[in-house]
């Protein structure tokens, strides 16, 4: 069993972001790992496991507007079932 199920993934664009500053409100708020936020201060990709992916989208739609989103079940996965 997977400590975090959800492979959660999103493109964040807005103004003025800092992926050092996603970063650390991530990492010092939500319980997950495997976090990557990469990007200029135009557009960040943010992929991170988590159990509530649900607060990740809360927060990125706070810093501008978010799409391509993806949510997969690594535990769907990880038994041969469709994410």
């Amino acid at each position: 069993m997977l400590e975090f199920r959800y492979d959660t993934q999103l493109l964040i664009e807005g103004e003025g972001l800092d992926e050092d500053v996603i970063t650390d409100y991530i990492t010092e708020n939500l319980k997950g790992d495997c976090l990557l936020a990469v990007g200029d201060e135009d557009m960040i990709k943010i992929h991170f496991h988590t159990n509530e992916p649900w607060d990740l989208l809360k927060y990125a739609a706070t810093l501008g507007e978010i799409y391509d989103i993806v949510v997969e079940d690594m535990d769907r996965q990880a038994r041969g079932l469709h994410g």
